[in-house]
């Protein structure tokens, strides 16, 4: 299991705010729906990727949080240096199955699949991605 510790968690991630409950639902059960139903939703990708595919350094609109259903992924975060150029920003970090990621909106990543991978993404809002260079 990966020992990095988060900077975002389930308190502090959008992707788990504006959780309300259906009428007719009991008070104990919220939820929160998938675009375009809920204006306030989110949008749940189902995704998987081959072992040895990367992702360049990019950024997304809103909070977002990656399941590792299956497999194997490191993810690196970069932050902008004076100059404007981005730097690895600490070590890389892996998932494994069952593990959970969480990045804030316009937090730079990349993300590398070690092995083939199957996840399920959820992101805050409309989905974006926004290639950083």
């Amino acid at each position: 299991m990966a020992s990095y510790k988060h900077e975002v968690t389930t308190a502090s991630s959008d992707v788990w705010q504006k959780l309300v409950t259906p009428e007719g639902e009991p008070a104990g059960f919220r939820m929160r729906g998938t675009l375009p139903t809920d204006p306030d939703g989110v949008e749940l990708l189902m995704e998987h990727w081959d072992a040895g595919m990367t992702e360049p350094p990019h950024s997304h609109p809103g909070d977002d949080m990656t399941i590792v259903v299956e497999g194997r992924m490191a993810v690196q975060y970069y932050k902008r240096d004076a100059n404007g150029k981005l730097q690895a920003d600490g070590e890389p970090f892996v998932l494994e199955q069952g593990e959970v990621g969480y990045n804030k909106a316009g937090r730079i990543h990349d993300a590398r699949y070690l092995a083939d991978c199957k996840l399920a993404f959820v992101h805050s809002g409309p989905f974006g991605f926004t290639e950083e260079s």
